[in-house]
This record gives structure tokens, sequence and C-alpha cells, in this order.
């Protein structure tokens, strides 16, 4: 039977799960046995999406984790867009997706009348400067001669500066545009870091309008160290603070990255709070875009006691429980609960402390539990 919950359509496998005896599946019909743990079988892909966050417990000196996915990106600190400067066409690409390259090395070559405009501007105010700076000198050689007045002499090196300050803007212009090589209507487009081509969507032959909404033609970014992208809950966010450190793993891989970010503000979109760890990437092993699972480590609390968020507890048939995390889903696992210790509660038994746990929206699988059960007396 087919339950939807979190706007994700799920099939929930329940089974007996007592006497130790291994579950049996039915993927046809959701069973709650009399009295018996129902087994919820999930991917991790509609865990993600359920916003089912998973959590260990704390016990002891040990604080527990907080596990979320998260993403690798690119550290935005050390990422550059490259965009077309003015209106133009690309006659050549000298570099790919992935390629590394080295700051002020050549992408692209831009074919720009503007360009040609541009660097027509240099030669006009270089000639201009050129001829004040002559006049100037005869002036002030027929100055010291006795046939100019001073005041001829002051108004040649006014306009001496002047034609000065013009070249200086024009090169300033071609310079801000790009344009350099020995072609007066080509722009060359360089890399602004040293780093790696992490996108290109520039083409041989693409053109762009001076209105054109969109110029990017490559991303470069250094990736010597990635940035993890993780959402948290408020009452998860309040625990996390800048320098812990979390344990990020991937198949075959693990390595640990330090909180650098806890946001103030809840996301708009989601109403979870972004947060950014910082990745040593140097050996090269991981990449930018991969999903990955990270574990925030939290600190004990120095008591031998075992705790876990409130919003893991839940009453089911009377039963209070905490859904423990399995190989295939969760598995309901009743406990008793002790004091109440702010964000926290107290499990005096139930539990070992080393199980990994719902905790926010883990009423989306009571809710669950209880759909197949109505559908099943039915």
């Amino acid at each position: 039977m087919k339950i939807t919950f979190a706007g994700l359509p799920l099939v929930l496998t329940l089974a007996a799960c007592g006497n130790g005896s291994e579950p049996v599946q039915n993927h046809a019909e959701a069973e709650v046995g009399h009295g018996e743990e129902g087994v919820i079988s999930l991917t991790p892909r509609q865990i993600a999406t359920a916003g089912i966050e998973v959590v260990s417990p704390t016990i002891g000196g040990n604080g527990g984790a907080i596990e979320r996915p998260a993403l690798l990106e690119s550290d935005p600190q050390a990422t550059r867009i490259v965009a077309a400067t003015v209106p133009g066409r690309i006659v050549e690409l000298r570099h790919n997706l992935g390629d590394s390259v080295r700051r002020g090395e050549t992408l692209a070559v831009l074919e720009s009348r503007e360009a040609a405009g541009l660097q027509a501007e240099v030669q006009r105010a270089a000639a201009g400067a050129e001829l004040a700076r002559t006049t100037l000198a005869r002036d002030e050689a027929l100055y010291t001669k006795g046939f100019r007045p001073l005041r001829e002499v002051q108004i040649s090196r006014a306009a001496a500066k002047q034609a000065d300050v013009a070249l200086r803007l024009a090169r300033e212009q071609v310079a801000a545009s790009g344009a350099r090589g020995g072609s007066y209507n080509r722009i060359v487009i360089a890399a602004p870091i040293s780093g790696q081509v992490i996108a290109r969507s520039a083409m041989l032959g693409q053109t762009f309008a001076a209105d054109a909404a969109e110029t990017e033609l490559f991303r470069v970014a250094r990736l010597d160290r990635l940035s993890v992208t993780l959402s948290l809950s408020p009452a998860d966010a309040g625990r996390v603070r800048p320098g812990m450190t979390v344990q990020v793993t991937a198949p075959g891989r693990s390595q640990a990255a330090r909180i650098g970010f806890v946001s103030p503000a809840l996301d708009t979109a989601t109403r979870q709070v972004p947060a950014i760890a910082m990745l040593d990437n140097r050996a090269g092993q991981w990449r930018a875009g991969e999903p990955v699972t990270a574990a925030i480590q939290l600190p004990g609390t120095g008591d031998g006691a075992i705790r876990v968020p409130s919003t893991a507890v839940q009453t089911v048939e009377g039963r209070t429980v905490v859904f423990v995390r399995t190989d295939t889903g969760f598995r309901a696992v009743p406990v008793t609960l002790g004091r109440q210790d702010g964000a926290m509660v107290v499990v005096t038994a139930g539990l070992t402390g080393r199980e990994r746990i719902a905790a926010a929206n883990s009423f989306t699988l009571k809710s669950a539990l209880g759909a197949a059960e109505a559908g099943h007396e039915d």
C-alpha cells in the first residue's frame, strides 16, 4: 500500500520484529502485528525529501552527532565568473571544462568592433599627448629666449596635462575591456585567478550584444578547499557553533571538516538554517557538486545519561518510542524517559546510545505507521 507524506509517495514495509526473527517484508500491504514494533522501509533519498533528520544520542562525555545530507561546493571566496566584457563574437577558445589554468592565462578571444574603437581611441589620445608635449617643449624654449609670454607656456602645460589624462583614461578603458594582443579588434578573455574551469558555457562563434542579459563564459575556482553546505532544524542550529568538527563521508571516503558559518536567519523556502563547513581538498579526493553525508560532532555534558532531542520522541499505540535508523529505513523502539533537559530528554531504558535516530520530522514516521494500521484494519 502506498502512503504519501511530506509530498513524497513512499512504499512502507512494516514487519513483525519480535523474538529476534528477521522481519517479513510485504510491499503490497503495510501491516503492524499486535504488540509488535513497526519497521518502515525508506531509501536515503526519501528520508532526505521528507526532511527527516538523523542524529546520534548524547551519551556521557560524547555529545553525539547531528547527521544531515550535504553538498560539496566550490568556495565562494575562491570562485570567479568570467564574462564577456564588450559586445562581440567568440573566435577562439583555449580551455575546456576541467582544465587547470593560471592567472592571466587566455581562456577565449573575442572579435569586437567596440574593441577596435577603444584601440583607435588610444591611438588618437597618444597622438594628442605627443603633440601637446611637443608644443609645450617648443613654447618653453621660446619663453626662455623671450619670444613667448608666460601665459602661453602655462596654457601649453595645461593642454599637455589634459592630453596625458585622456591617454591614461583610454588605456584604462582598453584594460577594463580585456583588449590586448596584436590585433586592434580582438578582446582577450583571461583567467582572473589560478584554478580549474568548473563551468563553461562559451561556444565558438557565439555572439554577445551590448544589452545581453547573460554573458558568462567560464567559471574558474580553486578547489583546494571546498564548502560543505547543509541545512539544520532551528533546534539543532542552536547547538551548533563555528569551529565544531564535521565528519564528511561518501562511498570509500571520510574526512573531518570545520563549521565556519551558521546562518542567523532561516531559509525562506525550506524554513531550515543554512550552515557551511570548510573541507581541505588539497589531496583532490573530493569534487564540487558531490552529495555527501555530514555528521556534526556535539560536545558532551559530562554525565553518563543518554539524551535524545525531544523531537525524536513519539507516542505510538500508547507506547513512548523513538525511531532507530536501520539499513533499510527505521524501526520504532520503545523507550523509558527520565527528566527533561532543555531541548533534550533523558532516556533511562531502551537505547544503548550507539544508535542513530530520527529527530526533526520524526512525526512523519509516526503518521506513516498510523496510516498503515488504519489501512490494514479496513
